[in-house]
């Protein structure tokens, strides 16, 4: 039985381009052609296809998960276990991290010592409380949320502006990066990534490379950041993340 490319993008929830993308560069080529030359994809093809998908998600670049599963010598259930091995050790940090701390940048706003004007004027007509709540029952026990508080709340006005004008900046800065068309492991990248991690350090609280992979992780994972992040450039919190965690890497190795 073979699948058209249109029913494997559905059952792998990727896209069509992603998988013309993969044929292209070798990485999956399906067994079969149809009589108009449209690709159709073995239930052999879905087992690499879900390999791929496990190495992506864990972080590795697509030409290293190309070496991996081309290793003549390597046994499928060796990938399966050392996926498990990953992902059981991915899911145990950040059982132990704060994870999703940025979320306090949010939360920082509870304690603005800002007149309503103020508020209006430097905020639009986006609420400063929006996630207060939520943020302080999620993470209002943690040492990055309280030391968010205690900035957040001696903040001026022309503070709150000076920062949101460097968000700005780097946000510009980004966007031309990608727009040239540096891989998300470029040195240019890794830098971003490293000025966004300082960024937080400087206005809210300490964040370690751990701490920030973390949150790349939530860039993608909840909808309001992603929004935020591809609001600057389509794509850009995915960029971000995989910056991310190549300016954790080399910074850590």
């Amino acid at each position: 039985m073979s699948y058209s490319v249109g029913q494997v993008a559905g059952f792998a929830g990727v896209t069509v381009r992603t998988l013309h993308h993969y044929d292209d560069i070798g990485l999956l080529a399906p067994s079969e052609r149809s009589h108009a030359g449209h690709r159709r994809y073995s239930d052999v093809d879905l087992d690499r296809l879900q390999q791929i998908l496990f190495y992506r998600e864990l972080g590795f670049p697509l030409d290293e998960v190309a070496a991996l599963l081309d290793d003549p010598a390597a046994d499928p259930r060796a990938h399966l276990r050392r996926q498990h091995e990953l992902l059981t050790a991915r899911i145990e940090k950040l059982r132990k991290m704060a994870a999703a701390v940025e979320q306090a940048m949010e939360a920082r706003k509870m304690g603005i010592n800002l007149t309503p004007e103020e508020r209006f004027e430097v905020f639009g007509d986006k609420d400063p409380e929006q996630y207060a709540e939520e943020a302080e029952e999620r993470w209002g026990g943690t040492e990055a949320y309280a030391e968010s508080q205690r900035r957040a709340a001696g903040y001026t006005k022309d503070d709150w502006k000076r920062m949101q004008a460097e968000v700005a900046d780097w946000s510009e800065r980004y966007s031309g990066l990608m727009a040239a068309g540096d891989p998300s492991a470029s040195e240019a990248a890794m830098d971003m990534a490293e000025e966004h991690r300082l960024h937080i350090c400087g206005w809210f609280y300490e964040c370690p490379y751990d701490m920030h992979r973390c949150l790349g992780e939530m860039y993608v994972s909840d909808e309001r950041f992603k929004a935020f992040y591809d609001s600057m450039r389509p794509g850009l919190a995915e960029h971000l993340r995989a910056a991310i965690d190549a300016n954790a890497a080399r910074h850590t190795s």
